[in-house]
């Protein structure tokens, strides 16, 4: 036994020596046990200057010396892995919003990250290095849907900075993981600041901006986001205040990296440092825009600026070496801790493969986020659920019942196993039930129509109808937009409206309007003409499948709207203005045709508080409240409680704003809890006068509600 024992502790210590010989002839910057900042520093001392620029790019370039394979930069995962093969699609980030529920976000966020690190698995096996197949995701894009006419508006989380930055930060957390040294995969918030339209002068367009309006809301959830962790920002198109935003030290360096105190990487939107000298006219040449680039904190370029003429600026003596390396430190750091320069095999996601691709689960996840995030807009007489037996027939009509289109939204996947509106319904209802599909109506004929008689002759009619990601969208994408990308109102096409008006001159019997959308649209034209309307957004691959739950009563209706649906934009200043002044629930006084906030149940809540405020508040202090939720209705469902701040009247000063929400399940005639904290610290608002946040002393008040214009509950309290 003693001879065993000597034997096993001098074979280990063999072992170890070999281990400990190996380790000593790897370079520092592959040997995992040392720190990552060391090992980055081990190989920028190892990089000569030419090397060096070739890794300020997207595409960055191999070092077969140091057998550093070229990598790719450049991957999307807004609603799911996009533009790379078979991948889960979820509702597009509008409709995420719209669930309120941050726990389901963070859960997509990381089935995202799972099949991004499967894809990357299997793209290195294959000796692919190229675009999609990486770990760095530009996503989420956090701008503020401040005017519903911005196409890109579907991809963001809505018109509320508090809503923002909580849905935001979720998904970031689901991206990267629980451990920020050894990141799953690396998120970005973009874009960074300012951007949200309009498109078609996305290039060159200047955002005027009080401090008020940056801090109060532009920059609100990208603050919120970088203390959270974010591993990256990506710069905006635009300028700010005259100075284009990839070149802005004002941003840049003094919020972004000395006030917040971020770390992680600073990339440019793809050819935005080339709009500041082709564009904005901002510098004369492209060596300029580098250095400037350098300079303001940028560290990786979405085109080849940097790679071509940062050591022409070094030369030029624009910028220094050390310039480089700083710049350099960040994206190195990011790889380090995405595990590029370690033995794979030891990495904790080195097994996802196919399997954890698009499974069960994930579709599972999918058609959950899908039921969540569709909101009930009408239902007269409580037509909805359809009750059983009560119909035998089903017409399901409309360009976008079963429209790929309409279901995908932008910056999407693809897979087999997509389930359109039609093919939900019919999937769900019994063997023995007639359903009928008919387009209805094409894109240009607003006049002749399909399925009227057919609609006649069915017990209920699901018309689909709305946009589709071609008339809204990025510039480019939305090749069918008149403005770019952009929408010029909130007017459905007119064939659709025909449509509906012959639907219901025609038919007696009940008609459910399904609209598909990326924002607000003009749901009171089709309103007279439908008896329950759902709004569905672009409701990702599950889309058929949770419409046909919702409307035959397997779950309630639980999304709400996460921007205000405006009468019209003559309602709203200009597009390209970005004063915050008549624009969101937050600073628009008119009438709406539903709030922020808004979206029917199959049953009704009560709300009130089980505790008091206290009379008075500090700016150290946390307004803690619980609130109680009772259904008081038949059904199972899900509440959404909303507390809002409403403001003393100071000018500039928002007439209300979100401060807390929760999503409560609760069974027929249920109560259940809620608890509210709400440091105060989050009413300071910036003070022109002062240049800083500041604390306004006055009367406030808290109030719980359905919406923001739903004034439930409302508690008083005075700051000190």
């Amino acid at each position: 036994m003693r001879l065993f024992s000597c034997f096993t502790r001098t074979t280990l210590l063999i072992i170890f020596c070999i281990t400990q010989s190996f380790s000593q002839t790897l370079p520092a910057f592959r040997n995992a046990s040392l720190s990552n900042e060391s090992r980055v520093e081990d190989l920028i001392k190892q990089l000569t200057i030419t090397e060096k620029a070739l890794l300020l790019g997207y595409r960055s370039q191999a070092v077969e010396r140091l057998q550093i394979p070229a990598y790719n930069w450049w991957n999307e995962g807004l609603h799911g892995v996009a533009r790379a093969g078979e991948a889960t699609i979820f509702p597009q980030a509008i409709g995420m919003a719209a669930t309120f529920n941050p726990s389901l976000l963070r859960q997509v966020g990381s089935v995202i990250s799972t099949e991004a690190r499967a894809k990357y698995n299997l793209a290195i096996a294959r000796g692919d290095h190229g675009m999609y197949v990486g770990l760095t995701y530009w996503s989420p894009n956090i701008n503020i849907f401040r005017d519903p006419r911005w196409g890109r508006g579907q991809e963001t989380y809505g018109e509320d900075p508090f809503l923002t930055s909580v849905m935001g930060l979720a998904y970031v957390q689901g991206m990267q993981g629980s451990n920020l040294n050894q990141l799953k995969i690396s998120a970005t918030a973009k874009h960074f600041v300012a951007h949200s339209g309009p498109e078609n002068t996305r290039d060159y367009f200047n955002s005027n901006v009080s401090r008020k309006d940056l801090n109060d809301t532009y920059l609100y959830a990208f603050g919120k986001l970088v203390k959270g962790g974010v591993s990256s920002v990506m710069t905006a198109y635009n300028s700010v205040n005259g100075v284009p935003n990839s070149v802005n030290s004002a941003l840049l360096r003094d919020i972004l990296r000395k006030e917040w105190g971020f770390k992680g990487y600073v990339v440019t939107d793809c050819g935005a440092l080339d709009d500041v000298f082709n564009t904005h006219k901002y510098v004369k040449t492209s060596v300029e825009a580098a250095a400037a680039a350098i300079k303001a904190g940028v560290n990786l370029d979405c085109s080849s600026v940097l790679q071509k003429d940062v050591e022409e600026a070094v030369k030029l003596k624009l910028i220094t070496n050390e310039d480089v390396n700083n710049a350099l430190r960040p994206l190195l750091l990011t790889q380090m801790k995405l595990g590029f320069y370690n033995d794979p095999q030891k990495s904790p996601y080195y097994n996802y493969r196919d399997d954890s691709i698009h499974n069960s689960k994930h579709v599972a996840l999918s058609r959950l986020a899908a039921q969540q995030s569709m909101v009930l807009l009408k239902n007269d007489n409580k037509l909805l659920p359809l009750k059983d037996k009560s119909f035998n027939s089903i017409m399901v009509l409309g360009p976008n019942a079963a429209s790929l289109d309409a279901i995908v939204g932008s910056y999407h996947g693809v897979n087999a196993q997509m389930v359109n509106f039609v093919e939900g319904i019919s999937g769900a209802v019994s063997k023995g039930t007639r359903v009928e599909y008919d387009l209805g109506t094409s894109d240009n004929d607003s006049s002749h129509f399909g399925g009227i008689w057919g609609a006649g002759n069915a017990d209920v009619t699901v018309a689909v109808i709305g946009l589709t990601p071609v008339y809204e969208g990025e510039a480019g994408d939305a090749f069918l937009s008149a403005a770019g990308g952009d929408k010029k109102d909130l007017n459905l096409p007119d064939n659709q409206l025909a449509l509906m008006k012959a639907l219901r001159k025609g038919v007696k019997k009940p008609i459910i309007a399904v609209v598909t959308a990326g924002s607000d649209v003009n749901i009171a034209a089709i309103e007279p003409y439908a008896d329950a309307i759902i709004l569905a957004w672009y409701p990702g691959e599950q889309a058929g499948n949770a419409l046909a739950d919702i409307i035959l009563g397997k779950v309630s209706p639980s999304g709400r709207l996460p921007l205000t649906f405006y009468n019209s934009v003559d309602d709203l200043p200009s597009f390209d203005n970005y004063a915050m002044k008549g624009r969101t629930y937050r600073y628009f006084t008119g009438k709406v045709q539903y709030p922020f906030g808004f979206g029917l149940s199959y049953t009704t809540f009560n709300h009130n508080l089980q505790s008091t405020l206290k009379k008075e508040y500090r700016q150290s202090d946390t307004i803690t409240v619980t609130c109680q939720s009772t259904n008081t209705g038949s059904i199972k469902a899900d509440d959404v409680i909303q507390g809002y701040i409403h403001y003393p009247k100071i000018d500039g000063m928002p007439v209300k704003e979100l401060k807390a929400f929760a999503r409560l399940t609760l069974e027929a005639q249920q109560s259940g809890l809620v608890t509210f904290k709400i440091p105060v610290s989050e009413l300071m608002k910036w003070d022109a006068a002062k240049n800083k946040a500041v604390l306004y002393p006055g009367k406030y008040e808290l109030i719980v509600g359905k919406n923001a214009l739903d004034d439930e509950v409302v508690a008083l309290f005075t700051i000190k």
